[in-house]
């Protein structure tokens, strides 16, 4: 009998199906940041689009505003029409080996094809010409729809002709994902979405006569060109990812175009389709999981073409939960901007210059996420979605949760995005504790960065074009960070780390990375004490060896060397010029002058220490200052304190 219980229940525990655990749980994500949002009479966020073409040519005839936005569309469209663009034998690069190769900054694109320029720079730049022209094939069709001028339609599909003529005949890129009409298949899907917008676009109010015709026009779309640009997309990026989104967006157009329910269910319900990319690359604060905020407005921009379809062929229900959790990309990063509206630099941004909010996207999103601030933004502009559904926030009721910008007054824990903020006397300080995915990630678990008020103390210069030596070399490496330094090194690969502890009362926050290198860990506390900004940095080796030791501080301002300090020819890191040396038994102390304003920046550790400054790259063409302080030992603790004076 005990036997048979035995068996019984090992037979149980052999076939019961284990639990899901969600990584990133997301319960009720319609009341997230309520106080930001418009609801319906029904209590949604969520809104159909409408696409009000008869009401669009009215406003145009009545408006003069409208009649002159036309004109200007006119005139910029037969500009870009009157001479043929895109050849058959051009082959798309990459977009971010359109640099240049003293900074790695983006070069300017010009219509004219650059001469003698290096393979890799044409290819970018037939990049930004096929995207263009992309562009331009939706307003040919919009054009058309709104005037019926012949000509735009006959343009516009000869686009399409020429694209599902030559698709097969352009080589399968030889990059990190399958593509032939771009470089990369993140562009082929941005390509796809604005070729299934045109098309449908083109359908509408097709004259009897012609109807054969069109049909066997179509036919040729779908086969040569819509089709088999879907399927290649569906054989890369089966995880979840920022291209996966657009890559899974733009099949789900093509299947909704071209009435293909088996292409719909793969898309939208596959292992990796639209509902995996939402459930499993948004965290439970709302970031996209890769970390650098551009991506969360990015993915936004992936699923509102998408969404918008949807809605337009009635389909929009189906994605209700996704799409309340997608309108929370747009809100969740006021949570942690500075005081000026910038935002942190996390990952392998590119450029500093973000904000929040992003009026612009609130605004771009507002006809299937309505927002006091989207409307409010989106009135006036002269613009398509705005002539097809104007503005009007009759729509909707709003709500009393506090606002984004009084949950900005106090320290926050997003533990699921493995960011944390402190606010306290005039500082705002940004940790990036831990890292959620390979993709983007950066030597800069532990990094942060500080605010003073409007003053920018230290920040993450972000990255410059993935095609630049700078970008592997320098931004995404530990010397462009401020981070524990192992042996001249910093993390390796990338991990979530550990939240060792946090409060917002307090002002502080803790965290580890046990696995910081092979042979090292490390953590480190920040706090606001006193109107400082306080560090407490440890690393600690396991193989009983002694190690050089350090830290970097990146400072937005000037900071003066003493007089003992001398001219080191051979920086500790590379891109590091005008480096001085010198070395103290400590406590280092040195005044920085940032926007007008001094900061006595003390550091303390076991001596004695050797400092290095130097000038170090910033977010080009910008440069800007760093110290190294470095200890040798088995284990060293580095306390830091920004005084402001």
């Amino acid at each position: 009998m005990k036997f048979a219980v035995v068996l019984l229940l090992t037979l149980l525990l052999c076939f019961t199906p284990p639990l899901h655990s969600e990584r990133f749980p997301k319960p009720n994500p319609d009341r997230a940041f309520a106080g930001e949002k418009l609801y319906d009479p029904n209590g949604s966020p969520v809104r159909s689009p409408k696409e009000d073409w008869s009401g669009a040519r009215i406003r145009v005839q009545e408006d003069p505003s409208w009649q002159a936005w036309l004109s200007a569309r006119r005139a910029e469209l037969d500009e870009w029409m009157a001479e043929p663009r895109d050849k058959a034998e051009y082959v798309a690069g990459w977009w971010h080996d359109f640099v240049n190769s003293t900074d790695g900054g983006f070069l300017t694109w010009t219509p004219t094809p650059p001469r003698n320029a290096p393979p890799k720079v044409f290819g970018g730049w037939v990049f930004g010409l096929r995207s263009r022209n992309g562009n331009h094939m939706l307003e040919a069709a919009r054009l058309w729809r709104l005037t019926g001028e012949q000509r735009y339609f006959d343009w516009a599909a000869g686009q399409l002709d020429f694209y599902a003529a030559n698709l097969a005949n352009w080589p399968l890129q030889d990059s990190k994902s399958t593509s032939r009409l771009m470089h990369q298949s993140l562009d082929d899907a941005t390509m796809l979405v604005r070729f299934v917008e045109t098309a449908r676009l083109l359908e509408g109010d097709v004259p009897e006569a012609s109807r054969s015709a069109w049909a066997e026009r179509r036919r040729r779309w779908v086969d040569n060109l819509l089709h088999p640009m879907a399927m290649l997309l569906d054989e890369t990026f089966q995880r979840v990812h920022n291209i996966a989104c657009w890559q899974r967006s733009a099949m789900a157009m093509t299947a909704l175009y071209t009435r293909d329910e088996a292409l719909w269910k793969r898309a939208v319900d596959g292992e990796f389709g639209v509902r995996r990319q939402v459930r499993d690359g948004i965290t439970s604060d709302y970031f996209w999981l890769e970390q650098s905020l551009g991506y969360n407005s990015y993915v936004v921009s992936a699923f509102l073409p998408l969404f918008t379809m949807a809605g337009s062929e009635g389909r929009m229900r189906e994605f209700q939960a996704e799409a309340e959790a997608v309108e929370n990309l747009m809100l969740a990063p006021a949570q942690i901007a500075f005081d000026d509206g910038r935002l942190p630099t996390p990952a392998d941004s590119t450029g500093i210059s973000r904000r929040s909010p992003d009026l612009a996207l609130l605004a771009s999103a507002r006809r299937l996420f309505p927002t006091s601030k989207g409307i409010a933004h989106a009135k006036g502009a002269r613009n398509w979605d705005n002539l097809l559904d104007p503005p009007d926030d009759a729509f909707a009721t709003t709500v009393s949760p506090p606002s984004l910008l009084e949950l900005r007054k106090t320290s926050l824990n997003l533990e699921s995005s493995r960011f944390a903020m402190l606010r306290r006397d005039g500082w705002q300080v940004f940790f990036h504790y831990g890292q959620l995915d390979r993709s983007h990630a950066q030597a800069e678990a532990l990094n942060y960065e500080a605010h003073f008020g409007d003053i920018d103390v230290t920040h993450d210069a972000g990255t410059v074009g993935y095609g630049s030596p700078l970008h592997r070399g320098y931004y995404t490496t530990v010397a462009a960070h401020n981070v524990p330094v192992v042996d001249g090194e910093g993390q390796q690969g990338w991990d979530e780390g550990k939240l060792l502890g946090f409060s917002a009362a307090e002002a502080t926050v803790s965290a580890s990375q046990p696995a910081y290198r092979k042979n090292a860990d490390a953590r480190r506390t920040l706090s606001i004490h006193e109107g400082a900004l306080q560090d407490s940095t440890t690393i600690e080796t396991r193989d009983g060896a002694a190690h050089r030791l350090g830290i970097i501080v990146n400072i937005q301002g000037k900071v003066l060397p003493p007089s003992s300090a001398t001219t080191l020819t051979s920086p500790p890191f590379a891109h590091w010029s005008a480096a001085h040396e010198w070395r103290t038994e400590g406590p280092l102390e040195l005044e920085a002058h940032i926007e007008g304003r001094k900061f006595l920046i003390r550091v303390t550790g076991p001596g004695p220490l050797r400092v290095v400054h130097a000038t170090v790259p910033d977010a080009p063409p910008r440069q800007r200052e760093a110290v190294y302080v470095e200890a040798n030992g088995t284990a060293a603790t580095f306390l830091t304190r920004w005084i402001p004076r």
